[in-house]
């Protein structure tokens, strides 16, 4: 029996409905009726072109923007109206540009100071605990990048793929109950995109977390993640998980791409 049928429903997004420009004479009705589970300890991947929808989802799941009617269940506690800043006390989120997740001006070891304050209260003390030095120093030898001797190392020094691996640790370093990775390796050159998602998978599976890739790079959506959605105006085409996943090729994906381009009239 397979992860998802033995797990869980995580996340649940039902009858949701989203409009863009409503009103207006660009109007794009996106989402109608649509319906979204994720199961605790998957890792979901999802591609399509741009206008489907896969960001949306994202941006719904951590309250970027609000839906226009439906709701969204995080272990069966609705999540609908909750302020983004709410959202990210149980999601946390890899975006595309390394310039975001991390506070560039800043050392290393205060950003993982900041991390590790998540949703407890602030006061007037020191910004960094100096007890908690040695795990981190831990958390970051897990990285194999180097980065536990360069603690006093502003992050704006570092390379993309460094900067995304951080960020990555810093998004899971306290409790969450899931991980988006929003487009997190499109903008890095080859080899460290294959650094970042090989890290990606590790700490998905260390970390027994449950995770949703957004992602253009067909092949890394076809290798990582144990289920994978196709989305297209709005709609999931394609939705392969566990064995059915694992026998996918990326030409079977530009082949349902192809189709669809046809059906279109494209």
């Amino acid at each position: 029996m397979s992860i998802q049928q033995e797990s869980k429903p995580l996340v649940r997004m039902e009858q949701i409905a989203k409009a863009f420009h409503p009103d207006e004479v660009n109007e794009v009705a996106l989402f109608e009726n649509f319906n979204l589970t994720i199961r605790e300890g998957s890792f979901v991947s999802v591609v399509g072109s741009n206008g489907s929808g896969k960001t949306t989802i994202l941006n719904l799941l951590c309250g970027s923007i609000p839906v226009d009617s439906g709701k969204i269940f995080v272990r069966d506690r609705e999540i609908t109206k909750l302020s983004e800043y709410a959202h990210s006390r149980f999601i946390g989120r890899v975006f595309q540009d390394p310039a975001k997740g991390t506070c560039p001006q800043l050392t290393i070891l205060e950003n993982m100071a900041l991390a590790d304050q998540k949703g407890k209260p602030y006061g007037l003390a020191h910004g960094v605990n100096r007890k908690r030095i040695d795990a981190y120093r831990s958390q970051l030898e897990l990285l194999k990048l180097g980065l536990e001797d360069k603690l006093e190392v502003t992050v704006g020094s570092l390379s993309g793929g460094q900067r995304q691996a951080l960020a990555l640790l810093i998004a899971t370093m306290t409790p969450i109950d899931l991980l988006i990775l929003d487009e997190h390796t499109a903008a890095l050159d080859p080899r460290s995109s294959e650094t970042v998602m090989e890290l990606t998978e590790r700490v998905v599976k260390e970390k027994h977390l449950t995770a949703l890739m957004v992602t253009h790079n067909l092949r890394f959506a076809v290798r990582y993640g144990d289920r994978l959605l196709m989305m297209h105006r709005g709609k999931i085409v394609l939705d392969h998980e566990g064995e059915k996943k694992n026998s996918l090729e990326v030409r079977d994906l530009t082949d349902r791409f192809n189709e669809i381009s046809i059906e279109d009239g494209n």
